[in-house]
């Protein structure tokens, strides 16, 4: 079976605030915890004034708070920009206040730009030490050992499980390694896609918190009643997507009637492959993207992105796409393609 998650960036719309953003996340979260999703997930990001989670810990506490079932985590915690320690204690916290249901993925990148690294007093070498500051982030979350001097609290002995998140080679080999879940950011980082899944799977070593290798891929699915409808909704996050690579990253813009008036040739070439796993339409037309989508990856997980203007239009997104699911999460897992 596969299971169906979402990815939430907090995104603020044209015309509103910060806070209008995060209400709108609290109100997704519960309406997503009515459905089937598995997890509710939220990223950091600094410095985007489209986006709205940059407290992701604090945003995740009131998300748990707002709903009963659903796993609330990070997708993810940039862990280069913190101590070890704080993000045990955060997340620690988080278990301790939402008892198995916090999730808590980690990602090497900035999760934003080198001038704003410098505000965040962040030396830009600590991505480095990446792989032993999950180490080290595991071991505080651990039981402790006789006489550690030094502990998470709270944090210690919560076992909150850790994920890598990645779009290259490197997160797909330290989550094989280590012998964690992998989620690979193929709803905007595709390209090896492909190649990262299969050399987790290959390289996977069993561990205390997992015995088998399970992958996640992200993906954008943007539902309507009509394709018409659909792509129409679409076209915020592929003027966003141009917005990029214009330099811009500016607020979530509403949809319009003709995107090729909107993009250039070269900037409608970036977008749609920075954007290539996009599943955009009606019930019958996500079901076939889906079904290709899962025959490709095998993925156990995909994790739904979906930036959408409107907020009802947002959660009827989901709406659909949890009945579309349906059918997947009922059948066995598929192995990938090839």
């Amino acid at each position: 079976m596969t299971a169906f998650s979402i990815l939430d960036l907090a995104p603020v719309p044209e015309g509103c605030r910060p806070g209008d953003a995060l209400r709108n996340t609290i109100d997704l979260a519960r309406h997503a915890d009515g459905l089937r999703y598995t997890r509710y997930w939220l990223a950091e990001h600094h410095n985007m004034v489209g986006i709205a989670s940059a407290a992701t810990a604090v945003v995740i506490g009131q998300v748990a708070a707002a709903t009963q079932r659903i796993r609330v985590g990070a997708g993810g915690i940039m862990l280069p920009n913190h101590a070890p320690m704080v993000i045990a204690e955060q997340f620690g916290t988080l278990e301790e206040l939402f008892p198995g249901r916090i999730d808590l993925g980690l990602g090497r990148a900035p999760g934003t730009d080198q001038r704003t690294l410098r505000a965040l007093r962040i030396d830009p070498m600590e991505a480095d030490r990446f792989p032993d500051d999950v180490l080290e982030l595991q071991a505080f979350l651990a039981d402790p050992a006789p006489g550690q001097p030094i502990r998470a609290v709270p944090g210690f002995g919560t076992h909150v499980p850790l994920w890598i998140l990645g779009s290259s080679h490197f997160g797909s080999q330290l989550a094989a390694m280590l012998g964690l879940p992998y989620a690979f950011a193929s709803h905007f980082a595709p390209d090896a896609l492909d190649s990262a899944l299969q050399i987790y799977r290959s390289q996977f070593r069993p561990s205390a918190q997992m015995q088998h290798a399970y992958a996640a891929a992200g993906v954008n699915v943007i539902a309507a009643e009509t394709d018409e409808e659909a792509q129409h909704l679409f076209t915020s996050a592929q003027q966003r997507a141009a917005g990029i690579f214009r330099g811009v990253r500016g607020y979530l813009p509403p949809p319009i009637d003709d995107i090729e008036t909107y993009w250039s040739p070269m900037e409608k070439v970036q977008a749609s492959r920075m954007l290539a796993c996009s599943i955009v339409g009606s019930p019958d037309t996500v079901r076939k993207g889906l079904e290709a989508f899962i025959a490709r990856t095998g993925a156990d997980e995909l994790i739904v992105a979906a930036a959408i203007f409107d907020h009802e239009a947002r959660k009827r997104s989901y709406s659909i796409l949890d009945e579309v699911a349906a059918e997947f999460r009922d059948r066995p897992a598929m192995a990938a393609a090839g």
